[in-house]
């Protein structure tokens, strides 16, 4: 029964997986939750920082110290640890790539 219930959650998370590889919007997708402070394709419109056409590795540093706590934030902090590294790398990919 135990290996049955380990070999189903493993299929599970390949097919998660598989989904994830397979959907070419997904990167723009979870952007996509950063457009009510940063604005529409990461171009804000004054308050908080534009992330379009930003380096990967600084939005991903400025990230990564939200997470740690290393950087004060009111919200940041705890929208950061909803994500795992991999959509990560995919947000800060597609925000570096935006004009």
């Amino acid at each position: 029964m135990k290996l049955n219930i380990a070999i189903a959650a493993f299929g599970i998370a390949g097919l998660v997986g598989a989904a994830h590889a397979q959907d070419p919007n997904l990167a723009r997708n979870l952007a996509a939750t950063c457009a009510n402070c940063h604005g529409t394709n990461g171009k804000s419109l004054g308050g908080m920082e534009s992330l379009a056409g930003e380096p990967k590795e600084k939005l991903l540093q400025k990230l990564a110290d939200y997470r740690s706590g290393d950087k004060p934030a009111t919200i940041m902090h705890q929208i950061v640890v909803g994500y795992t590294d991999e959509q990560l790398d995919l947000i800060t990919t597609w925000f570096a790539a935006q004009k």
